[in-house]
């Protein structure tokens, strides 16, 4: 059984991050190339032997337990590699929008995380097969007394209240589309700072009272933060790729080949139920 690690608050969790990050990334890699500046394709990837991997840290993506580097991304990601041959360079970077950046600059080769398929990331990324079923959700804090005006019990009590998310996340979409379902203004807060996880952890501990996260990090982090409520849902159930730039085609052919045969495979399963059915 996998140990998940305890939540801290972000402003102690975000410098150990960096840490791991710079470690972790020396010893993968010792002293490589630096990226040429531009996206790369299968070929050059292959030719070089190195798979450059941007994820996100967090219960579900990637961590480091003592010793032992675990998630469920880093863990597809990584076999993925193995049965091409090549070695992985993992860059866990708590914002979303630097890992966009870094992909549009050729500092990684694919966004390994939950990414929600929406038609504007369509439009400017290449998206792979589906990985995951998710759903965006509200973290709040739980009820104190039924006279509590801060508890959200709908949707509909979003309406002027300030909800919190990564910067450039596409919930933001999503927010604002549920803002015109219901008539009225939600009021959207973009941390650039911190990952889903310290935003939680914010949330249990009274910095903010709402954020906006996937479904499977709030299940994660309920399970050491009773005191949060992750029962209102902000979004249907949609599908969780990962992306590639629009300039790989080819490795985002190679990745849904693989990912199709993988995904039918009892070690794949063995995987999945690890960090998400681990009842």
């Amino acid at each position: 059984m996998v140990t998940r690690p305890k939540l801290r608050l972000a402003r102690y969790l975000v410098p150990v991050i960096i840490v791991l990050a710079i470690i972790f990334s020396i010893r993968q890699c010792g002293n490589q190339e630096k990226p040429s500046g531009h996206p790369r394709d299968y070929a050059a990837i292959a030719k070089e032997g190195i798979l450059r991997v941007a994820t996100e840290y967090n219960s579900i993506s990637f961590y480091v337990d003592d010793d032992t580097v675990s998630g469920f991304h880093y863990e597809l990601i990584q076999a993925f590699a193995h049965d091409k041959g090549l070695k992985t360079e993992i860059t866990p970077l708590m914002s979303f929008e630097e890992r966009l950046e870094g992909l549009s600059e050729g500092r990684y080769d694919v966004i390994a995380c939950g990414i929600l398929a929406t038609s504007e990331l369509k439009d400017s990324l290449l998206l792979t097969s589906p990985i995951t079923l998710n759903k965006q959700v509200l973290v709040q804090r739980k009820e104190n007394g039924e006279n509590d005006s801060l508890h959200i019990r709908s949707q509909l009590d979003l309406a002027g209240r300030t909800l919190h998310v990564v910067k450039g996340s596409p919930s933001i979409l999503r927010i604002q589309n549920l803002g015109n379902e219901i008539g009225d203004t939600i009021y959207i807060k973009e941390i650039e700072k911190y990952g889903s996880e310290q935003l939680i952890s914010m949330v249990a501990h009274g910095d903010i009272d709402y954020a906006v996260c996937d479904e499977s990090i709030a299940r994660a982090a309920a399970d050491s933060i009773p005191q949060i409520d992750i029962n209102t849902a902000i979004s249907f159930t949609q599908f969780y790729s990962w992306a590639v730039s629009k300039q790989s085609p080819a490795l985002l052919d190679s990745l849904n080949t693989w990912l199709d045969k993988f995904q039918k495979e009892k070690e794949y399963q063995k995987i999945y139920k690890k960090y998400y059915d681990k009842e």
